[in-house]
């Protein structure tokens, strides 16, 4: 079980059309974040403690901080199977971030999870921030928070990034990278350490032939400690069109783990 605070940044589906230079990266081998020229710490989040006022931070596209309203009011799509899913609860004795959480659950041989989704126009570079916490009896996360490009948002468009696990995506098709937890098949411990699953045109393909997510590792990051709350910031950047010059990040507790190009 993984349970997602009254912070999140955005599980989102956006309309765009991306390129990227890098290979995939299992072993950290190209990962940039030991040399890299991007900052540490809090960023935008700085200027708003407890993200208070976050909202209206005209470089905010969205947030919630589920205090108001029922679940999933402002997303545009709600995955909560038999409603056993997907819940609003109190944190207890530790409210520094409000007075209700998502709390995101699946339990094995009747759901694969759930979550929530929000569409929303392009940018050229998009930061998405949120706290988690791992419940003590969490076992491996199959999939986590992902950022994707569709074709547009209207009609079937929307989910042209959808169903489509084991293809390589057409350069203007679709692009979805996710922050997540990886356990190493089995050599760490649950959840693992964190790790982008990627899908894009030159992605490599698995033993199989199939391509499944290609993976970015920050290898040198401790490993995900459950039963508290972490600060999980990621980015993304377009590519110029033709040029291979896009990027992606993370930032784990505001520390840089992860960046290629």
């Amino acid at each position: 079980m993984s349970s997602l605070p009254a912070r999140i940044g955005v599980i989102a589906a956006m309309l765009a059309v991306v390129g990227f230079a890098f290979a995939a990266d299992p072993a950290a081998r190209i990962n940039l974040a030991g040399n890299s020229k991007l900052p540490s710490g809090s960023g935008l989040a700085a200027a708003h403690p407890a993200d208070a006022g976050l909202k209206e931070n005209p470089g905010v596209i969205f947030a919630d901080d589920f205090e108001l309203g029922a679940l999933g009011k402002g997303w545009d799509e709600t995955g909560n199977k038999d409603g056993k899913v997907l819940d609003l609860v109190s944190p207890g004795a530790d409210a520094r971030f409000g007075e209700k959480y998502l709390r995101v659950e699946a339990h094995l041989g009747q759901d694969t999870g759930g979550g929530l989704t929000k569409w929303f126009e392009p940018a050229d570079t998009v930061f998405i921030r949120f706290h988690t916490r791992f419940d003590a009896g969490c076992d491996y996360v199959h999939h986590f928070v992902t950022l994707r490009a569709n074709k547009g948002l209207r009609g079937g468009d929307r989910w042209s990034g959808f169903g489509k696990a084991g293809l390589k995506p057409e350069g203007g098709e679709r692009f979805s990278t996710a922050i997540e937890p990886w356990g190493n098949s089995g050599r760490w411990p649950a959840p693992g350490r964190w790790n982008f699953y990627s899908y894009w045109h030159e992605m490599e393909a698995s033993k199989d032939s199939k391509y499944w997510g290609n993976s970015f590792s920050g290898l040198t990051a401790p490993l995900i400690p459950k039963n508290r709350w972490i600060c999980v910031e990621f980015m993304l950047k377009h590519n110029t069109p033709g040029q291979p010059d896009g990027e992606q990040s993370f930032w784990i507790d505001g520390e840089l783990q992860g960046h290629w190009q």
